[in-house]
């Protein structure tokens, strides 16, 4: 399994044209718990959670892992965008496919900007510097156009539809120039 290494993590801050992506640190709590209570936010992604749930549950630092850049703009929290590896329940078909999945999040004010594809792309271009040749997979509602447009965006290829968690799924695969 593909796993971002502590040697490789966490990476120097990576600065787009308008966007820093870095670690996360205390100040980005508020704005995870935002995300993650959102109903907007959650529409595609199994629901807001309770906001009380989330005071409990995030730690002082949310997200202290390998793969997982908070999205600031101008100093502010706008988002998250993760690179996780796929869990053993994964269908062996998707998991050969490739065995590190990109999420993202961002909260409503930051939609339509192209903030998210900004993002995304930066740390496609990070990762496929770190890990050459590694594929990376994507998940997302068949519902959800405006993740559907990003994907191809970023040139996502599909490899499948299915039915899950009561929505139609597309998943693709997105492999770096060699």
């Amino acid at each position: 399994m593909t796993v971002l290494s502590p040697d490789l993590w966490p990476p120097a801050p990576i600065k787009t044209e308008r966007l820093v992506l870095r670690e996360s640190e205390a100040r980005d709590r508020t704005a995870v718990i935002e995300l993650n209570a959102s109903p907007e936010v959650g529409t595609y992604v199994g629901g807001p959670r309770p906001r009380a749930e989330l005071e409990r549950m995030v730690p002082e630092v949310p997200g202290r892992r390998p793969g997982f850049f908070v999205v600031e703009l101008d100093g502010t929290t706008i988002g998250t965008v993760e690179l996780d590896p796929q869990g053993p329940e994964c269908p062996a078909d998707r998991l050969a496919a490739g065995e590190t999945h990109l999420g993202y999040l961002f909260l409503p004010e930051a939609w339509g900007h192209g903030y998210a594809g900004e993002a995304c792309a930066a740390v496609l271009d990070w990762f496929s510097g770190v890990l050459p040749g590694e594929p990376v997979v994507l998940y997302t509602q068949t519902a959800n156009l405006r993740s559907m447009r990003l994907a191809a965006k970023l040139g996502f290829t599909e490899v499948e539809r299915f039915e899950e968690w009561g929505a139609e799924q597309w998943f693709g695969v997105w492999s770096p120039a060699r």
